[in-house]
């Protein structure tokens, strides 16, 4: 960049009048994220899915529905996050990182539904969206 030129110069002076950054200004609200996240894989004992999905469920404290089948699962729940890509983030390591503490299977996510909860509630009310998690646990599809 050139010196002189008036663009510099009005960005040197927003600079050093500008208003120092907070905490409180960095902090965003966040906003609760309804998470649907489907695996699936090969094919593993019925008995074995369900104990590892109990586990995640233990484990992870805000999981409120599990639906499963000896090759695929969804995994239902709320997450608190700042935005979309933040929940999203998350709600992609969770598979991954509670893999071995819950012995949850070598499956792979295929699907990822990410919405905010104001627009969960509107599908229910007109009726397409996904039924409420109940009874909230762990159940076979």
């Amino acid at each position: 960049m050139a010196a002189g030129r008036p663009e510099d110069e009005d960005l040197g002076e927003r600079s050093r009048t500008a208003r120092p950054t907070t905490e409180s200004d960095r902090v965003e609200a966040s906003r609760l994220w309804h998470i649907t996240l489907s695996v699936s894989g090969a094919e593993a004992p019925l008995r074995e899915v369900r104990r590892a999905l109990e586990q995640l469920a233990h484990d992870h404290p805000f999981l409120l529905t599990s639906r499963y089948a000896n090759d695929h699962a969804e995994i239902r729940y709320w997450e608190e996050a700042r935005d979309l890509h933040d929940a999203a983030a998350v709600a992609l390591r969770l598979w991954g990182e509670h893999r071995s503490t819950a012995k949850l299977p070598p499956w792979e996510i295929v699907g990822l539904e990410v919405i905010d909860r104001e627009t969960y509630h509107q599908r229910i009310a007109e009726g397409y969206g996904p039924p409420p998690a109940a009874p909230v646990g762990v159940h076979p599809f």
